[in-house]
């Protein structure tokens, strides 16, 4: 009788380890990645409005453009980590470049298709006379680290797959310092000013590939593993990343419907609207890092034909989603007086906000469920369902949200209606879990 709980106990200590061994590097590495445009907005403000203005439209489009193709990390990180739990790492690390060899041809057309039409699609993002030169000088030289983008998201993807979150860290801090002094150097060292700011994150950017790529190349050579293209091999990464794909453009569909939205209840609710959602989105990071965690773990569970190891994993994750929410809600409470002030002196943006923020606090505990159970379910290899649960979510929340204006509901009724999207996709999610048929395993899917 005293046995099975203290195997139960030294179980759940062995999850813990290690979702904490690969979710707090992983959090490292996901707040880097904004880091990088922090650091050219602070280094481009100096220069004046009209170019900060032009980096702010150039780095919206930017980053919508890499944001499509995050795929390519968790398409990879699934194949890969299933590889590894069937114990056959030459074939994983095969799989992480074929990953590879996709971001590259997938960046190679994102170039081709932005660098010409550069100008057009500023105009269209409504920039303005004095800003458009400068966003579109931004866009057309950042264009160009692209490929190395979506290969660093592919890389990262196959050393998550390989139960290494670490390097991915060390690199990205590489990668924040060297931007940072690239980016002073050329933009006043050399007097290049945006433009030297572009070709700084570009350097940078590529400096982090081309060390992602020898992190790769080692390993294998170390197993053994064929460098070349496959074209098999490519397809199936690229068939694998489509429901992904569909999940995030639904995802960035609600999110830009939010904002749309908040745009119609007025100036101050808009302003509110965006302070909350980088919170969101910071929250976002902590307990997107366990969903990482997740898809690396269940992964290799899968792989190595344990799935009783995968459920225990999940639900392990589960309630490490509850309580980092449970805590990010309650600082978020706490610090609600003192968030606001750092990023408007407006009494009635705070107005709008505080409320708002409420919401946003409550609705942690459910963030955390959803977060981990996407992860799991990418971990799965589950793809398709993800994305037609996304696009049910989408469905649900698109009416709700563009009722809100119409019934006079302001920015707290909006952000109740962002909570019902994250119970909609709690609940789709929860209910695959629970029916098991996400646990498929082998060292493929």
């Amino acid at each position: 009788m005293t046995q099975a709980p203290a195997r139960h106990r030294t179980g759940r200590r062995q999850h813990d380890r290690e979702i904490v061994a690969l979710a707090v590097p992983a959090f490292g590495s996901l707040v880097a990645e904004p880091l990088f445009l922090m650091a050219d907005t602070a280094i481009v403000g100096h220069l004046g409005t009209a170019q900060l203005a032009g980096l702010g439209v150039a780095s919206a489009l930017l980053m919508t453009a890499v944001s499509v193709f995050v795929f390519l990390a968790y398409a990879t990180t699934a194949a890969v980590a299933r590889r590894v739990g069937a114990g056959d790492l030459p074939a994983a690390i095969r799989q992480g470049m074929d990953g590879i060899w996709l971001a590259l041809l997938l960046g190679a057309v994102v170039v081709a298709v932005v660098m010409p039409t550069a100008s057009a699609v500023v105009d269209l993002f409504g920039a303005s006379d004095a800003a458009a030169p400068y966003a579109t000088t931004y866009l057309r030289i950042s264009a160009l680290g692209i490929p190395a983008m979506l290969v660093v998201l592919a890389a990262t993807g196959v050393l998550r797959g390989l139960q290494d979150t670490k390097t991915p860290l060390y690199v990205a801090i590489a990668g924040f310092v060297a931007n940072g002094a690239l980016n002073a150097g050329l933009v006043y060292g050399a007097d290049l000013g945006i433009a030297g700011s572009a070709w700084g994150t570009v350097i940078a950017q590529w400096g982090m590939a081309v060390v992602y790529l020898a992190v790769v190349l080692r390993g294998a050579r170390k197993h053994g593993a064929s460098l070349r293209p496959d074209a098999a091999g490519i397809r199936a990464c690229a068939q694998a990343g489509v429901p992904l794909l569909v999940r995030t453009l639904s995802l960035r569909a609600i999110l830009m419907i939010a904002t749309a939205v908040a745009a119609r209840l007025g100036d101050a609710d808009i302003a509110a609207h965006q302070i909350i959602l980088s919170l969101w989105s910071l929250l976002a990071f902590a307990l997107d890092a366990i969903a990482i965690a997740g898809q690396a773990i269940i992964g290799r569970f899968l792989g190595a034909g344990d799935a009783q190891g995968a459920r225990d994993a999940c639900r392990r994750m589960v309630e490490w989603g509850i309580a980092v929410g449970v805590v990010l809600g309650v600082l978020v409470v706490i610090a609600r007086p003192a968030f606001l002030p750092l990023f408007t002196s407006d009494s009635a943006v705070k107005d709008a906000a505080l409320p708002a923020l409420l919401i946003v606090a409550l609705s942690q505990p459910i963030s955390g469920i959803v977060f981990v159970l996407d992860g799991v379910l990418m971990g799965a290899g589950d793809g398709p369902y993800l994305a037609w649960a996304m696009l049910l979510t989408l469905a649900v929340f698109t009416p709700v949200a563009l009722l809100v204006p119409v019934l006079g509901g302001g920015l707290t009724a909006l952000w109740a209606t962002m909570t019902l999207m994250m119970t909609v996709r709690m609940v789709t999610l929860w209910l695959r879990t629970r029916s098991g048929r996400w646990i498929v395993t082998g060292a493929t899917r």
